[in-house]
């Protein structure tokens, strides 16, 4: 029965493949162009690394396209990220060098001078796009080369209150002649690998976008002379000018004309290349320093781990079972350290019910954040694919609510030793730190609608949200939850005593070692994570994600490690109470995270001004944080779990 389906299985995939031509994953398709076809750039949203606020492009006042603006189709990562893709009036036509016209504005009001002056000083950029690609600008500070994507709204002279605005730019489009025939793959770059059939071969011949530069000026044109000429005229040639007296100021009744000139330049790189200049590595060094700091403090505690496993409790249970029964009676009185917690070690802990679901989340929030990073180091979440990390995050937490369920329930059913309130365990976990971050981002999202930001969401998208969590997230969570009913419980290899045994007094409370052992962890992570904000808050591109997939497994063994460490440090001075230290004592990095969080905002982000850009900078901070906590002290207590199982199921104590 089995073989006719596999074969009917194979057939149907051939039939599929054959129908599709080729496959591209992830990405869009390869443009190609013939000489004069046109080309319309596209404006994102204006962003600052001051305020971390963004703007939509046409609430300045710029030239607007022919037919009006017109959104792009967005997905659910760029409506989060607050990413607004409109059309523009710049119109390109390949291999055309040209100078052209746009624009002359009406005279500025009041408040149009105060709006341009505000994005300028705040450091605004305006964010194009060609083809997929962002434009991209160089510039010179203290005789190094650095590049940029987009470019300024204005500038401010030193020394000046004059602003000036960027009205002239000369852009510099990168083309590779493509010849469709004799080509079999195009590779696995950006847009992942794709096969061209036979058919197509001959249509995606012609010249594909490898580049896209601009040299922004501010040039002050006569606007009489300006205003006889239409949009799309040629001009002569402009060069920027040096003399702030020839740069186009802002001020009220000024009236500001736009231009620019494209260049089209053959170049060598290849489309699979192409955003090979965008995801520069740089200071591959750090990482890898980063990766041996790491491996050191794994080693570290992987020896101490060995020590315990090997010299003390197999030596201990080696001798005890050595002995006969008498004398093992005899030394049950004698017994020291862990042994003397036996019928107590799996006693329940406090607040079960929160600890399930703690623990339930957390499985799912490390589901995710593995499987993304591993698709991303594969390269299926590439940059051309706007959005697409968020999105395939977002949904990859939707669909790993069954892991999440099964994993509370099964562990309430562990604890517990029935299943009776395993739908209010499934209902919590599904709420639980959705919940959480739906109040974070609603006060941020109020802050930002007072803001006008382009970052606020929609109402319209909290629908969306709400409704994905209710018919996707709920269900399969609840699902998981009846599965984990289903699934063989786990067995206490010892009985518990009906009486607590005293916990013996020290001098510093348990809570200092566990709330220190964070510091482990956080010294695996914290490299990685400044790239990681800095790509979050300097608008940098953030690609090296085969270092983060590496520095995720060695968080992962690092936090198993701690949390073995201290569970039996505890039970060492008979404190049975290691459930919620066992958690907190990986999940505690979180408090270090969240701090390099703030000292980064008061070190590293000394540009960024006002009040709701630092509430906006700790809000996702802090989901940030809640997060790392759920997940890493899921992996310390399920692993500290699994250690006191067969660290007493060695005992014969009865």
């Amino acid at each position: 029965m089995r073989t006719p389906m596999i074969c009917w299985a194979f057939l149907l995939l051939v039939l599929f493949g054959k129908a599709c031509n080729g496959f591209y994953l992830p990405g869009s398709y390869m443009h190609t162009y013939s000489t004069g076809d046109e080309i319309v750039a596209k404006v994102n949203s204006l962003t600052s690394i001051e305020t971390e606020l963004p703007f939509s492009y046409y609430s300045l006042p710029y030239c607007q396209p022919h037919g009006g603006i017109k959104k792009s189709a967005e997905n659910l990562g760029e409506l989060l990220m607050g990413d607004q893709i409109d059309n523009s009036p710049y119109r390109f036509r390949m291999n055309v060098n040209e100078s052209v016209y746009l624009c002359t504005t009406k005279p500025l009001s009041e408040h149009e001078v105060k709006l341009l002056k505000q994005r300028t000083r705040d450091l605004y950029q305006v964010n194009m796009i060609l083809d997929n690609l962002p434009v991209m600008r160089y510039a010179k500070q203290n005789g190094i080369d650095i590049q940029w994507t987009g470019f300024p709204v204005g500038y401010t002279p030193q020394n000046s209150n004059d602003d000036y605005i960027i009205n002239h730019l000369k852009f510099t489009v990168l083309v590779h002649e493509y010849e469709g025939s004799g080509v079999e793959v195009i590779g696995t770059g950006e847009e992942g690998m794709g096969m061209i059939s036979e058919s197509d071969k001959k249509k995606a011949s012609g010249f594909e976008i490898v580049g896209f530069v601009v040299v922004p000026c501010s040039v002050k044109y006569d606007p009489e002379v300006m205003t006889k000429h239409h949009i799309y005229d040629n001009i002569s040639l402009v060069d920027c000018p040096s003399d702030l007296d020839k740069s186009q100021i802002i001020r009220e009744q000024e009236r500001i004309s736009f231009t620019y000139v494209v260049e089209f330049v053959k170049s060598d790189i290849r489309w699979p290349s192409r955003w090979d200049a965008y995801l520069k590595m740089e200071g591959a060094r750090v990482h890898w320093f980063s990766i041996l700091n790491s491996l050191m403090v794994i080693f570290f505690l992987a020896g101490i781990v060995f020590v315990i496993f090997l010299r003390t409790v197999r030596r201990d249970l080696t001798r005890y079972e050595e002995l006969d029964k008498e004398a093992q009676a005899q030394m049950n009185e004698e017994l020291s350290g862990w042994k003397l917690v036996v019928g107590d070690v799996f006693r329940e802990p406090d607040c079960p019910k929160l600890l399930c679901v703690m623990v339930g989340d957390g499985v799912q929030i490390t589901g995710m954040a593995v499987v993304t990073i591993v698709f991303a180091a594969f390269g299926f979440m590439s940059p051309a694919s706007r959005g697409m990390l968020l999105t395939g995050m977002i949904l990859l937490y939707l669909f790993l609510g069954t892991a999440a369920g099964y994993a509370a329930v099964r562990m309430w059913r562990t604890i517990k030793g029935t299943s009776e309130g395993w739908r209010s365990i499934s209902w919590s976990v599904a709420s639980f730190f959705p919940g959480i971050v739906f109040v974070i981002l609603t006060i941020l999202n109020f802050i930002l609608w007072g803001s006008h930001s382009t970052g606020a969401i929609p109402i319209s998208l909290y629908f969306v949200l709400l409704s994905l969590w209710f018919c996707i997230s709920v269900p399969l969570t609840l699902l998981g939850g009846f599965m984990g009913t289903r699934a063989e419980a786990i067995q206490y290899p010892v009985r518990t005593n009906q009486i607590p045994r005293e916990i013996p007094a020290r001098k510093l409370p348990s809570w200092v070692l566990v709330l220190g052992a964070g510091t482990l962890p956080f010294g695996t992570l914290f490299i990685e994570l400044f790239f990681i904000l800095s790509s979050i808050w300097l608008g940098r591109f953030y690609y090296v994600f085969g270092f983060l997939l590496i520095v995720l497994l060695l968080l992962v063994i690092v936090c198993a490690e701690v949390s073995v460490v201290l569970t039996y440090m505890h039970l060492c001075v008979e404190d049975w109470r290691w459930w919620w230290k066992a958690f907190f004592a990986s999940g505690s990095v979180s408090i270090f995270v969240f701090l390099y969080s703030i000292n980064y905002l008061v070190f590293d982000l000394q540009s960024l001004s006002g009040p709701v850009s630092a509430i906006l900078y700790l809000g996702y901070s802090l989901i940030m944080a809640i997060a790392i906590m759920l997940s890493t002290g899921t992996i310390g207590l399920l692993t500290s779990f699994y250690f006191v199982h067969y660290l007493f199921s060695s005992v014969k104590i009865d």
